[in-house]
């Protein structure tokens, strides 16, 4: 009895053995799922991406346009913050005098490479607003602020304010912004500044 309990058991183990594995079918039922779940989630991945790089662009932007008020207040000098783009790369520069010589690119720690983001301001001159957001200028606009940190003399255009807007290129153009913006508006003579997005920086 115990002679064929045991040879039982052994049957067993073999035929167990015998179907482990997995077969052709699904294998390749696995990895079609597979790939309609990385099809699924690839386009709210990008948009997620994007979204989060021209967040921290803005970022940038307000800091700079901070930090230029903050040191016009400590030293009493005029600071200005500049804006423009040099081979499809916003730039920023933050400095005191008449011409910026410390260029650097606009999210540069974040590995933004060229035609990721479009750069554009409404100035058509130093703190002056004009009607229409122009993108991709490589003349660039200026923000000054007086040793007080105010604007003086700013004209802030209707609807009032001084844009800087940040947006996702249209799929196929590296020069038309999408409805993906971003944006830091000063909107008075005292340097107050606001962010938005989408179509409150039009």
């Amino acid at each position: 009895m115990k002679k064929v309990s045991l040879k039982l058991r052994a049957s067993c183990r073999n035929k167990t053995r015998n179907n482990s594995g997995f077969t052709l079918l699904e294998l390749l039922v696995v990895v079609l799922l597979i790939g309609v779940l990385a099809a699924i989630a690839a386009p709210s991945w990008l948009a997620f991406t994007n979204r989060q790089r021209l967040n921290k662009a803005n970022d940038i932007i307000l800091g700079a346009l901070q930090e230029a008020q903050r040191e016009a207040k400590r030293t009493k000098l005029n600071y200005s913050v500049s804006f423009a783009t040099n081979s499809n790369i916003p730039q920023v520069a933050v400095y005191t005098g008449s011409t910026p010589s410390n260029w650097r690119n606009l999210g540069g720690d974040l590995q933004i490479q060229s035609s990721q983001i479009l750069l554009g301001t409404n100035l058509t001159s130093q703190n002056t607003a004009g009607t229409s957001v122009t993108y991709n200028s490589t003349t660039p606009a200026t923000i000054t602020f007086d040793q007080m940190g105010t604007l003086p003399n700013a004209n802030f255009g209707n609807p009032p304010g001084l844009k800087i807007v940040v947006a996702i290129p249209q799929s196929g153009s590296t020069t038309q912004p999408s409805a993906v913006k971003r944006c830091v508006i000063v909107r008075t003579l005292l340097g107050a500044m606001v962010t938005a997005k989408d179509n409150q920086c039009n």
